[in-house]
């Protein structure tokens, strides 16, 4: 059985399909040595928007990306089927996250989606929607003990 790497909706445009496999293989490569490669997928007037923080162009978002992986020690993304209407797609992932922060630099797994706009074969509009909580607050030591206490107590 095979799947595919994307459902399409509607209308087609052509970009989509190069330009969401660009954006999968920068996520990655990406590190805080080569930021620089973010103009290759991005558009200088991108609208970047997490659950950590909101940006608006390039320069902007390089700064932001250049902060949230000062600590990285690794970082890797399992993409799902990308679902597709004209030139605005939503992609599944996992992220595969070791920071010096966090968990004491051990691998931490994050499910998310991105939103993702694309104009021109570059992605003018991105927002990526996490569980910040499931990253950050349940890992760290005594806060993250706390936390997971209180979601089985709910749960």
């Amino acid at each position: 059985m095979t799947t595919a790497s994307k459902i399409e909706v509607g209308r087609r445009n052509p970009a989509v399909p190069a330009t969401l496999e660009n954006f999968r293989a920068l996520f990655n490569e990406l590190d805080k040595g080569n930021l620089n490669k973010l103009s290759r997928v991005y558009s200088e007037n991108i609208r970047f928007q997490d659950p950590l923080g909101t940006v608006h162009g390039l320069d902007e978002l390089t700064r932001y990306f250049a902060g949230a992986y000062a600590n990285v020690i690794a970082c890797r993304f399992e993409f799902g089927d990308a679902v597709v209407q004209g030139g605005v797609a939503a992609l599944p992932w996992v992220m595969h996250l070791r920071h010096k922060r966090i968990r004491k630099g051990r691998e931490v797994q994050v499910q998310g989606m991105s939103h993702i706009e694309i104009r021109d074969g570059m992605v003018c509009y991105h927002r990526d929607y996490f569980d910040a909580g499931e990253m950050l607050y349940e890992n760290l030591p005594v806060v993250g003990g706390l936390i997971r206490w209180i979601k089985d107590q709910a749960g």
